[in-house]
């Protein structure tokens, strides 16, 4: 399966402190529009510190995919929200009637 990260730049994908920055970057953005910054930059902080002694290469990649997965959401939302235009359709959506 191919990584996720290919999305994001080279520099911030491959960069495990570039990575958490960014995370914690959106975490503070998000929580500022929604009060609740302190949750959200101390849940971002947890699942980095929990899993900042993992050695085994294939789930250090899954990791970072998922921090890669939550940041390409985010943007893909805030650029939806921005266009007014939907990029993406959920498997779960029943596609519109015209």
């Amino acid at each position: 399966m191919p990584s996720l990260q290919t999305a994001l730049p080279p520099e911030l994908a491959n960069n495990a402190i570039r990575l958490y920055r960014e995370c914690l970057r959106r975490a503070k953005y998000i929580g500022h529009r929604q009060h609740n910054t302190e949750l959200l930059v101390s849940m971002v902080r947890e699942q980095f510190k929990k899993n900042m002694h993992e050695t085994d290469p294939e789930k250090i990649q899954k990791l970072k995919d998922d921090a890669a997965r939550g940041l390409i959401n985010h943007i893909l939302f805030e650029a939806e929200k921005m266009s007014g235009k939907k990029f993406s359709q959920s498997p779960f959506e029943s596609p519109k009637a015209s």
